[in-house]
Protein backbone atom coordinates (compact mmCIF):
# COMPACT_ATOMS: atom_id res chain seq x y z
CA UNK A 1 0.00 0.00 0.00
CA UNK A 2 1.11 3.13 -0.98
CA UNK A 3 0.28 6.48 1.37
CA UNK A 4 -1.03 9.54 -1.15
CA UNK A 5 -0.49 12.91 0.25
CA UNK A 6 -2.75 15.87 -0.11
CA UNK A 7 -0.54 17.40 -2.77
CA UNK A 8 -1.19 14.76 -5.00
CA UNK A 9 -4.72 15.74 -5.22
CA UNK A 10 -4.02 19.44 -5.33
CA UNK A 11 -1.94 19.34 -8.21
CA UNK A 12 -4.12 17.32 -10.14
CA UNK A 13 -7.10 19.42 -8.87
CA UNK A 14 -5.11 22.49 -9.97
CA UNK A 15 -4.08 25.03 -12.46
CA UNK A 16 -1.60 23.51 -15.17
CA UNK A 17 1.74 22.87 -13.59
CA UNK A 18 4.22 19.87 -14.60
CA UNK A 19 2.77 17.67 -11.56
CA UNK A 20 -0.72 18.39 -12.94
CA UNK A 21 -0.20 15.40 -15.92
CA UNK A 22 1.49 12.84 -13.89
CA UNK A 23 -0.53 13.36 -10.41
CA UNK A 24 -3.83 12.64 -12.74
CA UNK A 25 -2.39 9.48 -14.41
CA UNK A 26 -1.54 8.46 -10.80
CA UNK A 27 -4.93 8.86 -9.36
CA UNK A 28 -6.63 7.47 -12.95
CA UNK A 29 -3.86 4.02 -11.75
CA UNK A 30 -5.56 3.63 -8.23
CA UNK A 31 -9.09 4.51 -9.11
CA UNK A 32 -8.83 1.62 -11.48
CA UNK A 33 -7.40 -0.13 -8.72
CA UNK A 34 -4.33 -1.20 -10.44
CA UNK A 35 -2.33 0.40 -7.41
CA UNK A 36 -3.31 0.01 -3.93
CA UNK A 37 -3.20 3.40 -2.17
CA UNK A 38 -4.90 4.89 1.32
CA UNK A 39 -4.64 8.34 2.75
CA UNK A 40 -4.48 9.31 6.55
CA UNK A 41 -7.40 11.37 7.56
CA UNK A 42 -4.93 14.33 8.16
CA UNK A 43 -4.61 14.45 4.61
CA UNK A 44 -8.52 14.41 3.76
CA UNK A 45 -8.34 17.54 6.86
CA UNK A 46 -5.61 19.31 5.03
CA UNK A 47 -7.93 19.53 1.73
CA UNK A 48 -10.56 20.73 3.45
CA UNK A 49 -8.11 22.92 5.68
CA UNK A 50 -6.04 24.27 2.51
CA UNK A 51 -9.59 25.12 -0.17
CA UNK A 52 -11.34 26.62 3.41
CA UNK A 53 -8.38 28.92 3.38
CA UNK A 54 -7.72 30.08 0.13
CA UNK A 55 -11.58 30.77 -0.24
CA UNK A 56 -12.33 28.03 -2.75
CA UNK A 57 -14.56 25.87 -0.54
CA UNK A 58 -16.55 25.23 -3.70
CA UNK A 59 -13.46 23.65 -5.49
CA UNK A 60 -12.29 22.25 -2.21
CA UNK A 61 -15.00 19.80 -1.48
CA UNK A 62 -15.05 18.58 -5.11
CA UNK A 63 -11.01 17.71 -4.27
CA UNK A 64 -12.39 16.06 -0.80
CA UNK A 65 -15.17 13.91 -2.73
CA UNK A 66 -12.57 13.21 -5.27
CA UNK A 67 -10.18 12.23 -2.94
CA UNK A 68 -12.71 9.62 -1.16
CA UNK A 69 -13.99 8.15 -4.04
CA UNK A 70 -11.05 7.27 -5.68
CA UNK A 71 -8.68 6.24 -2.36
CA UNK A 72 -11.36 4.34 -0.31
CA UNK A 73 -9.15 3.09 2.85
CA UNK A 74 -8.60 6.05 4.83
CA UNK A 75 -6.08 5.22 7.84
CA UNK A 76 -7.48 6.80 11.54
CA UNK A 77 -5.00 9.51 13.30
CA UNK A 78 -5.20 7.64 16.90
CA UNK A 79 -3.49 8.16 20.13
CA UNK A 80 -1.03 5.61 19.12
CA UNK A 81 -0.13 7.66 15.39
CA UNK A 82 -0.26 10.76 17.38
CA UNK A 83 2.53 9.12 20.04
CA UNK A 84 4.68 8.29 17.10
CA UNK A 85 4.42 11.39 15.66
CA UNK A 86 5.36 13.53 18.53
CA UNK A 87 8.39 10.80 18.67
CA UNK A 88 9.07 12.08 14.94
CA UNK A 89 8.83 15.28 15.98
CA UNK A 90 11.14 15.02 18.66
CA UNK A 91 13.96 13.29 16.78
CA UNK A 92 13.79 15.34 13.72
CA UNK A 93 13.07 19.41 14.86
CA UNK A 94 13.16 20.31 10.92
CA UNK A 95 9.86 18.26 10.33
CA UNK A 96 6.45 20.23 10.09
CA UNK A 97 3.42 18.32 12.43
CA UNK A 98 1.31 17.21 9.42
CA UNK A 99 4.41 15.44 7.90
CA UNK A 100 4.84 13.67 11.37
CA UNK A 101 1.74 12.84 11.17
CA UNK A 102 2.27 11.71 7.54
CA UNK A 103 5.00 9.59 8.20
CA UNK A 104 3.80 7.77 11.75
CA UNK A 105 1.22 6.52 9.80
CA UNK A 106 3.49 5.37 6.89
CA UNK A 107 5.19 3.43 9.95
CA UNK A 108 2.41 1.94 11.74
CA UNK A 109 0.28 0.64 8.83
CA UNK A 110 3.68 -0.76 7.06
CA UNK A 111 2.92 1.57 4.00
CA UNK A 112 5.23 0.56 0.89
CA UNK A 113 6.08 4.20 0.29
CA UNK A 114 5.07 7.75 0.84
CA UNK A 115 3.48 9.62 -2.80
CA UNK A 116 3.84 13.31 -2.29
CA UNK A 117 6.54 16.26 -3.98
CA UNK A 118 7.43 17.00 -0.53
CA UNK A 119 11.03 16.47 -0.07
CA UNK A 120 10.98 17.43 3.67
CA UNK A 121 10.25 13.91 3.99
CA UNK A 122 13.10 12.54 2.51
CA UNK A 123 14.85 13.86 5.74
CA UNK A 124 13.21 10.04 6.85
CA UNK A 125 15.58 7.83 5.85
CA UNK A 126 13.72 4.96 6.80
CA UNK A 127 10.41 6.05 4.86
CA UNK A 128 10.71 5.96 1.05
CA UNK A 129 8.97 9.09 -0.75
CA UNK A 130 8.37 8.31 -4.15
CA UNK A 131 6.04 11.02 -6.91
CA UNK A 132 3.59 10.00 -9.07
CA UNK A 133 5.95 10.16 -11.97
CA UNK A 134 8.20 7.37 -9.94
CA UNK A 135 4.58 4.98 -10.32
CA UNK A 136 3.79 5.41 -13.77
CA UNK A 137 6.49 2.97 -15.50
Amino acid sequence: MILLDANVFMYAAGADHPHKAPSLALLARVASEDLSAAVDAEVLQEILHRYRALGRWRQGRLVYDLARRIVPEVLPVTAELLDVGRELLDAHPELLARDALHAAACKLHRAEALCSYDRDFDALTWLRRIEPRDLLD
